[in-house]
C-alpha cells in the first residue's frame, strides 16, 4: 500500500502592506497538525479535501502534516515560515519512508527571507524524500511562480477558476497523476512559460474575457491530446514586488515534454496578444459607483452589490461615506474591520446606543468614520460557508457586532479582516442580504461564486487603497524590467 505524505500551507502576500504576517496571524486563521491537517478538511471544499477522496477511495495509507493558512497581510515572518514549514518537513521525515508527497500551496507566499517560499518548502522536503519520491503541488490561480518550483516538484495544478470553486478538483487532479505515477502508467513531463504580464485581480474573473478565452484555449489542446493532464493558467497576484510576480502557464502530460512545451509557449503568447485586456479596464472611482448605485436602486435592481476591490486592509471609510452623505438607505456593509469598535460594541452589549470611531486606521483607507446608532447582533465572528466557494469551511472574524446607524443602515464590526464569498458573510449577523437595497463588500471576484445569480446588480469600485486596479501607482523594485505594464522598460 502507498503512503502519500499530505500538507498545506497558505498565504498570498501583499508585500506592499506594512503589517507583518505573523504566527498569530495563522492561528487566528486555525492551524491543523498531523492527522488534523487531513480529518479537518474533509468536509471542506478545497485541495486537500480532493486528496483525501481520492486516496482513500484508492486504499492509500496518509500521512498528515499540517494545514495553515493566514489572511493576506504583508511579508510572512522568518518565525512564522520555518514553524509550519519545519512542522512539514519534520512529520515526513519522521513518517519515512514515503512513496509520494502532496502539498497545498498557494503560490504567492513571500517571507521576509525568501522572495519564492513554495519553491523553498518543495526544495526543503525534497532533501528528504530524495529524487525518486514524486512531489505534486497545487496553487491558488492567483500564484506568482517561475522554474525554481517546476525544477523541483514533479507536477504542479493550479485551480482554473476565479472565484475559486474548484479547489476540490484541482486536488484530486492532483492525487489521481501521484496514483497513475506511483502505478507506472503516467510519467509527469512539465513545462513552465511566463508571458510577462502583471494585472490587478480585479481583472482576473474567468467569468469574462480575457481570462475565459484563456480557458477555452486550454481547453481545446486537453480536447486534442488525451496524453495532457493538465494546462494551469494563473494570471498571478500583482500586489507583490518580487522576480517571479505575474502570469504563469505550466502544462503537465505523460511523458511528452516536447508538447508540454510547444503548449506552454502557445497560450502565453495567446495571452501576450490580450495583454492590454488583462492588465486594464475602466473601473468607477468611488463617487461615480455610489452614484451608479443610488441609481440602480432607484430602477429597483436590488441588492446592488458593490465591491471595494481596492480595499485589501478591510477599513477603507471612502465608499460607506459618499453612500451616507448621498443620503443612501436599507445599506449593509460587511465588514469593516476594526477590532476597538466592535470591541466597543460588545462591551456595549445587544440594545444599547453607541457612538463609535471606526476605519481609517490602514494604508490608504480614509479618515476614520464617526458613526452612532444601536448594537444589534454581538458574536464570536466564526461562520460556516454555504456557497458554491470554501463551502464547509469556517471563517473566523474575531469578535464581530453589527451596529444600526438608522435608516436601513447596517454596519458589521469584525476583529480580523474579512472578504465575504456567500450570503453568510451577513446573515451570520442578523443581516439578510436579500432584503437590503445595497451591499458593501470588501472582494474582487469571490463574492461573484455566490451573488453573481443573486444580486440585482453589480458596481466594481476603485476606490483609494492597497489594491488598486492601476498598479502603476505602487512603486515596483525586483520586478523584471520587461514585466507589463509596469516594469521599467514600459514606464
Amino acid at each position: 500500500m502507498p503512503k502519500i505524505a499530505i500538507g498545506g500551507l497558505i498565504h498570498e502576500t501583499h508585500t506592499f502592506l506594512e503589517k507583518l504576517t505573523t504566527i498569530e496571524d495563522f492561528e487566528n486563521r486555525g492551524v491543523d497538525w498531523g492527522q488534523g491537517a487531513i480529518d479537518a478538511n474533509r468536509e471542506v471544499h478545497g485541495y486537500i479535501q480532493g486528496f483525501v477522496e481520492v486516496l482513500e477511495a484508492a486504499g492509500v495509507e496518509m500521512v498528515g502534516t499540517v494545514s495553515a493558512a493566514a489572511g493576506v497581510h504583508g511579508y510572512v515572518t522568518d518565525e512564522a515560515f520555518e514553524l509550519y514549514s519545519g512542522a512539514m518537513v519534520d512529520a515526513i521525515r519522521e513518517a519515512m519512508p514515503v512513496d509520494g508527497v502532496l502539498l497545498s500551496l498557494h503560490g504567492a507566499m513571500v517571507t521576509v527571507r525568501y522572495p519564492r517560499a513554495e519553491a523553498e518548502v518543495v526544495r526543503r522536503i525534497r532533501a528528504v524524500v530524495g529524487d525518486d519520491v514524486p512531489i505534486m503541488v497545487t496553487l491558488d490561480l492567483h500564484a506568482n511562480e517561475d522554474q525554481a518550483l517546476t525544477d523541483v516538484a514533479d507536477a504542479v495544478f493550479a485551480c482554473k477558476e476565479y472565484p475559486h470553486t474548484d479547489t476540490r478538483e484541482t486536488g484530486e487532479a492532483a492525487a489521481h497523476c501521484m496514483l497513475r505515477t506511483l502505478a507506472g502508467t503516467f510519467r509527469p513531463a512539465m513545462a513552465i512559460q511566463k508571458p510577462g504580464i502583471i494585472s490587478p485581480s480585479i481583472f482576473q474573473w474567468t467569468g469574462a474575457s480575457p481570462m475565459r478565452d484563456f480557458r477555452v484555449r486550454a481547453d481545446a489542446w486537453e480536447a486534442q491530446h488525451p496524453e495532457i493532464a493538465y494546462i494551469s493558467i494563473a494570471p498571478g497576484f500583482g500586489y507583490a514586488d518580487v522576480p517571479d510576480v505575474g502570469a504563469t502557464v505550466i502544462v503537465v502530460t505523460d511523458e511528452d515534454k516536447a508538447l508540454a512545451e510547444e503548449v506552454a509557449r502557445d497560450i502565453s503568447n495567446f495571452m501576450w496578444e490580450r495583454r492590454e485586456e488583462l492588465a486594464d479596464k475602466p473601473i468607477l472611482k468611488t463617487e461615480d459607483a455610489a452614484e451608479k448605485a443610488m441609481a440602480l436602486v432607484a430602477e429597483g435592481k436590488t441588492p446592488v452589490v458593490m465591491a471595494d476591490g481596492a480595499d485589501r486592509t478591510g477599513d477603507n471609510t471612502l465608499l460607506l461615506r459618499a453612500l451616507l452623505d448621498m443620503g443612501a438607505s436599507n445599506l449593509a456593509l460587511s465588514s469593516m474591520h476594526d477590532p476597538q469598535a466592535a470591541r466597543d460594541c460588545i462591551d456595549a452589549g445587544v440594545g444599547a446606543h453607541v457612538k463609535v470611531r471606526c476605519g481609517g486606521w490602514g494604508q490608504a483607507s480614509g479618515e476614520p468614520l464617526q458613526l452612532e446608532g444601536e448594537v444589534t447582533h454581538v458574536a464570536d465572528g466564526q461562520y460556516v460557508l454555504t456557497g458554491p466557494m470554501g463551502r464547509g469551511g469556517t471563517v473566523h472574524c474575531g469578535p464581530t457586532a453589527t451596529l444600526d446607524i438608522g435608516d436601513g443602515n447596517r454596519i458589521i464590526l469584525t476583529s480580523l479582516n474579512h472578504q465575504v464569498r456567500d450570503a453568510e458573510g451577513f446573515r451570520a449577523f442578523g443581516v439578510d442580504p436579500l432584503e437590503m437595497d445595497i451591499l458593501i463588500v470588501r472582494s474582487r471576484i469571490h463574492f461573484r461564486a455566490y451573488y453573481e445569480d443573486v444580486a440585482g446588480a453589480i458596481v466594481e469600485v476603485d476606490a483609494p487603497g492597497m489594491g488598486p486596479a492601476d498598479l502603476s501607482v505602487l512603486t515596483y523594485h525586483n520586478i523584471p524590467a520587461d514585466t507589463y505594464p509596469v516594469g521599467r522598460h514600459w514606464r
